[in-house]
């Protein structure tokens, strides 16, 4: 059995992912453009009243954001049994989690007003990317939206083999093989599978920046994260070594929002 075959709760400091070492320290925002991208995005996506579907939901979080949101219905599509746990955790009886993979949620066709993925996109290949994107559309109605919060690599007209040294950076350090793409990118892939854009913007990624972090998980939270660092001599070094990638890589890394729209609205 390898590492990765072990629930996440068994898995050594050095073997999580890195965004499931950093919600073992205690941090709650995980996404690169941190709470405030999180929130403008679920308000672009305009979910009052809306059937919503988000995608990884992870600790539930955003979830809890989208049911504050005046929603008609929530469903999370969560690939991982403990994950989903925490969603349904934070979500109580308000919306349903259903294990399933991104690709195939087992949803109706057209049976949702609204999709939301964040810091999930980045995770996959191109193809799983199309896979995933091309399963949102599927269950959108037409004028669906669907709403993303991920890693974009800048500017559009970077070489292919800066892209390729800042990828195996990324999944040497946070042990993922994260595959962000530009804003070009982001918007052809979305765009050859049934959407056309609404909106892109963009924020820094300092997920790990002392500024971030406070803004992000007050001070009382940020204070513990530090003291469960201090304690944690394998995570600080995972922690210390995500943040040198991030630092060594911040002029082409960046968080992007893309609102994107359900061609036949």
């Amino acid at each position: 059995m390898t590492a990765e075959d072990l629930p996440l709760a068994q898995r050594s400091s050095e073997d999580l992912p890195g965004h499931w070492l950093l919600a073992r320290l205690g941090k709650r925002v995980l996404r690169p453009g941190g709470r405030a991208m999180t929130e403008q995005m679920v308000a672009d996506a305009a979910i009052t009243g809306a059937d919503v579907l988000e995608l990884a939901p992870g600790l539930g979080r955003t979830a809890r954001l989208i049911l504050d949101g005046g929603v008609d219905s929530y469903v999370g599509v969560e690939s991982d049994d403990a994950a989903a746990a925490l969603t349904k955790q934070a979500i109580g009886d308000q919306g349903d989690v259903v294990v399933a993979d991104a690709a195939a949620t087992g949803l109706a066709d057209a049976s949702r007003d609204v999709a939301i993925g964040e810091a999930m996109l980045t995770m996959q290949t191109d193809r799983a990317k199309a896979a995933i994107i091309g399963e949102v559309a599927r269950v959108l109605r037409p004028g669906g939206r669907y709403a993303l919060h991920e890693l974009a690599l800048q500017p559009d007209t970077l070489d292919e083999d800066v892209k390729t040294d800042i990828r195996r950076a990324l999944a040497r350090s946070i042990k993922v093989n994260a595959r962000p793409l530009t804003a070009d990118e982001w918007r052809t892939i979305l765009q050859h599978n049934g959407f056309e854009i609404e909106k892109v913007s963009f924020a820094p990624m300092a997920l790990l920046q002392p500024r971030r972090m406070i803004a992000d998980e007050g001070p009382l939270r940020t204070l513990r994260i530090a003291i469960n660092l201090l304690r944690d001599g394998s995570a600080r070094k995972r922690v210390l070594a995500m943040r040198a990638t991030f630092r060594k890589h911040r002029e082409h890394l960046a968080a992007i929002e893309v609102i994107a729209v359900k061609r036949g609205g």
